[in-house]
C-alpha cells in the first residue's frame, strides 16, 4: 500500500473495520424511525388524536428522509461525509429536541416528521458514500453492516423509548433520545476520514457480473440517460414497496388472518426485525459473490414464493406466516444493500453519493404506495390477503424487469 495515512493509530487496511463499526452506530441513532409504535399509543392519550393522525409524522419522516436524499448527494461530494454527517445529526437531534415542545399532531409532524426526517435524509447516505471508497474489495458486505444498524435499531431504541416513557413520559422522551442522538453522531463523525485518492486502486474489486479492475465514473446527467438506471430504480421500487408494506401490515395480519392474539404477533414483528437487519449484510455478501443482477433476481424469487404462501395462509398457520414475513422483512434489508452496491458497481464512485441519491427516492415512492396501498385494499375487501396480489405482481415484474433491462454493459 502506498498511503500510510493512520486510522485511530493504526493502519489503513485495519482501521478502515473502525470507520465500519462508527457508521454502524450512527444507523442505529437513524433507523429510531422503526421504532415510531413505541410512541404511537402514548401520542394519541397525550395528544388526543386517532390512530391515523398518529401514523402522520412517521409518514412524513419517510417522505422527506427519501426527498432529501438526492440533494443531500450533491454536498457530500462538495463537503466531504464527515461534515455532511455532522450537519445532518444535529439537524435530526433538532428535530427530536423540539417535539418535546409540541403540543398538537400539526407542529410534532413538522419537528419530527419534517425536521427529523430531512436530518436523516441528509446524512444517510454519508456512511454509505465514507464505506464504499474504503471498501472497494467487499463493497456490498461494507455497505451492508453498515445498514445493519438502521434495521437493528429497535432492539435498542425501542426498549429504550419504551423506557423513557414509562419512567418520565412521551414528550419528554423525544428531548432525551435526541440528546443521546446528537453526541454519539457527533463523536462518531469527528475521526471520520476519506479514503486516499489511491487507496482504490490498491484492490481488484468485482463489478457487476463479472470481474473488472474498475467501473467507470459516470455522470448523474449521464446516469439518467442510461436504460440500467431505470432498471434499477424500478426494482428498487418494487423492492422497497412489498418490505415496507409488510412492516406496516405484520402485527395485523398476524391478528387478523393468522388468528394470533396481540401479544404474540407484536413479539413476532421484534423477531421480524432481526431479519431486516441480517438482509443487509447477506445480501450485501450475496451481491459481492453473485453480482447484483442475481441477487436481484433471487430477491424477487423469495419475495414471490413468500407472497404465494400469504396468499394460502389462514388462521392457525403460524409457521406459515413467520417463514413468509422473515423473508419480506429479509428482502427489505437485502434492497438496502444490493441498490447501492448495483450503484457503484455500474455508475462508479466518484459521483456515487450523487447517484444513489437519485436512486433512493425509489424508496420513498415504495413507502407511499407500500403503505397506502394496504390499507386501501384492506378497506375494500375487508382483509389483508389481497395485498399480496401488489406483492406477487412486483415479484414477477421484478425478475422480468432484472432479466432483460439490469445490464451492466449498457451502463458502462
Amino acid at each position: 500500500m502506498e498511503t500510510r495515512t493512520k486510522i485511530l493509530g493504526l493502519e489503513p487496511i485495519k482501521g478502515r473495520w473502525f470507520y465500519l463499526i462508527f457508521g454502524m452506530i450512527i444507523n442505529i441513532c437513524l433507523g429510531s424511525v422503526y421504532s415510531w409504535s413505541v410512541f404511537r399509543r402514548p401520542i394519541e392519550e397525550h395528544l388526543d388524536v386517532t390512530a391515523a393522525q398518529s401514523g402522520t409524522p412517521y409518514m412524513f419522516f419517510l417522505f422527506f428522509f427519501a426527498l432529501l436524499m438526492p440533494f443531500a448527494g450533491r454536498f457530500i461530494e462538495k463537503l466531504g461525509a464527515k461534515t455532511v454527517i455532522l450537519v445532518g445529526g444535529i439537524t435530526v437531534a433538532l428535530g427530536w429536541l423540539l417535539s418535546t415542545f409540541t403540543t398538537g399532531i400539526i407542529t410534532l409532524t413538522l419537528t419530527y416528521g419534517v425536521i427529523a426526517g430531512s436530518g436523516v435524509g441528509i446524512v444517510y447516505g454519508a456512511p454509505i458514500a465514507l464505506i464504499t471508497r474504503w471498501f472497494p474489495d467487499k463493497k456490498g458486505l461494507a455497505v451492508g453492516l453498515v445498514l445493519t444498524g438502521f434495521g437493528l435499531s429497535p432492539f435498542v431504541t425501542a426498549p429504550l423509548a419504551r423506557h423513557l416513557i414509562e419512567a418520565y413520559n412521551v414528550m419528554a422522551t423525544f428531548g432525551i433520545l435526541g440528546a443521546i442522538f446528537l453526541i454519539v453522531i457527533v463523536l462518531l463523525a469527528l475521526p471520520l476520514k476519506g479514503a486516499p485518492p489511491q487507496w482504490a486502486e490498491s484492490f481488484e474489486e468485482k463489478a457487476g457480473d463479472k470481474k473488472t479492475i474498475k467501473p467507470k465514473d459516470v455522470l448523474t446527467k449521464e446516469m439518467l440517460r442510461s436504460k440500467s438506471f431505470y432498471a434499477l430504480w424500478i426494482c428498487y421500487i418494487f423492492g422497497t414497496l412489498c418490505g415496507l408494506m409488510a412492516i406496516g401490515i405484520s402485527e395485523p395480519v398476524g391478528v387478523e388472518i393468522i388468528e394470533l392474539s396481540p401479544a404474540v404477533a407484536a413479539g413476532l414483528v421484534s423477531l421480524f426485525a432481526v431479519f431486516n437487519g441480517v438482509g443487509r449484510p447477506f445480501f450485501g455478501w450475496f451481491t459481492d459473490l453473485k453480482g447484483y443482477r442475481t441477487a436481484s433476481i433471487f430477491s424477487f424469487i423469495m419475495i414471490l414464493l413468500a407472497s404465494l404462501g400469504m396468499l394460502t395462509a389462514g388462521s392457525g398457520n403460524t409457521i406459515l406466516y413467520v417463514i413468509c414475513f422473515s423473508i419480506f422483512w429479509l428482502n427489505l434489508g437485502g434492497w438496502l444493500a444490493i441498490a447501492p452496491t448495483a450503484t457503484a458497481s455500474l455508475f462508479g464512485l466518484k459521483y456515487y453519493a450523487q447517484n444513489y441519491g437519485i436512486i433512493y427516492t425509489a424508496y420513498g415512492i415504495g413507502a407511499l404506495i407500500g403503505t397506502y396501498s394496504s390499507g386501501h385494499i384492506r378497506d375494500i375487501f375487508g382483509q389483508y390477503t389481497n395485498a399480496f396480489w401488489l406483492t406477487t405482481v412486483c415479484a414477477v415484474l421484478g425478475i422480468i424487469v432484472s432479466l432483460t433491462l439490469l445490464n451492466k454493459k449498457e451502463a458502462n
